[in-house]
């Protein structure tokens, strides 16, 4: 590889192409996004154009017509600590291919009125991933017809030529139940999360529960911490409180912590609580909650891997990639108490 110069001309393609002893169209392929490119190559172009200083001129290759080199990422709510390691996995795929990610948070554009969807497109991304459940269906529908579009950890909208990559979960609410019952506990609720996720979580739980001869308690709780503070507030005011909650994800399963808490009750001495995701809050260790793994890096890996392939094979069926759930035990479950 020879040296950049100090000054002069900027480089060109060409000059990458040397610099990596590759072809001028392989390196247009590494530019493109092209999944037909092997590691080695991939990384030889992408250490040469480092090394040289080389930057692709994007707005020259957007009045050619030809990819801008972007994806859009649109996050249901960047808030949400899920987020971290499955963007993590994305942006490592597409990095890998020399494709940068931009991204929208859906909560903060719907405070304004705006469409994270239609905001990205005005941008001339060359394809679309849409983290978690949002109500942007209709926009998302509509860019589906004219770029790849893949969906990470949501099943919404299902739609022909649109793949998906999601956790396993049925496999994971069922893990969830089922262990709170090798603990003992009979009275079991479930804080319900919103659209297709929500409802196969919800789904699970019920069908774990009716298998085992016991019937299930299911209310809203939302995704938000406030939401299932006060539907697990509701549920623990009861005469017969349930001595298990099962939250829709971790987020929520905090708020009936502090609801509990709030209540006098301890975990888990009094009550057990189980939550979703396994994300960062769950491994602090004043909070050590029981939660799903639902392999949320690899969600994210293979989204990147599909919204590349996409991106020169755009006719592909539409996939369904569901990553395994594994739950990890810590110190928020216990026994039933005693009566």
């Amino acid at each position: 590889m020879t040296d950049a110069p100090a000054s002069g001309p900027k480089p060109t393609i060409r000059d990458v192409a040397s610099a990596a002893g590759v072809s001028k169209s392989l390196v247009s392929l590494v530019l493109q996004g092209s999944a037909n490119v092997s590691d080695s190559r991939r990384r030889a172009v992408l250490e040469a154009m480092e090394h040289l200083g080389y930057r692709p001129n994007r707005l020259a290759q957007r009045l050619s017509g030809t990819r801008s080199g972007t994806i859009g990422v649109v996050l249901n709510d960047i808030r949400n600590p899920w987020f971290v390691e499955l963007l993590e996995g994305l942006t490592a795929s597409l990095h890998a291919a020399g494709v940068s990610p931009v991204l929208a948070d859906a909560y903060t554009d719907q405070r304004v009125g705006r469409s994270s969807v239609e905001t990205l497109l005005e941008q001339r991304i060359d394809g679309l991933v849409v983290v978690g459940t949002t109500n942007e269906s209709a926009a998302i529908e509509n860019a589906a017809r004219s770029l790849p579009v893949v969906l990470a950890g949501t099943r919404e909208p299902a739609l022909p030529g649109v793949d998906i990559v999601v956790n396993d979960d049925d496999a994971g609410a069922r893990q969830a139940t089922e262990h709170l019952l090798q603990l003992g506990h009979r009275r079991v609720a479930h804080l319900q999360g919103p659209g297709e996720v929500g409802k196969l979580r919800r789904l699970s739980f019920e069908r774990t529960m009716r298998d085992a001869g016991l019937e299930p308690t299911v209310v809203a709780g939302g995704v938000s911490e406030e939401s299932a503070y006060s539907a697990a507030s509701r549920l623990l005011a009861a005469p017969a409180r349930p001595t298990a909650i099962f939250a829709y994800n971790d987020i929520a399963c905090i708020g009936a912590l502090s609801a509990a808490d709030d209540l006098g009750l301890s975990v888990p001495q009094d009550l057990s609580l189980v939550g979703y995701d396994n994300t960062y809050l769950a491994k602090i260790r004043h909070l050590s909650l029981t939660s799903v793994d639902n392999g949320n890096l690899a969600v994210g890996v293979e989204a990147g891997k599909f919204i590349l392939e996409r991106l020169t094979t755009p006719s592909l069926p539409a996939r369904l990639h569901q990553v395994p759930s594994q739950l990890q035990v810590r110190g928020s479950t216990g026994h039933v108490p005693s009566p």
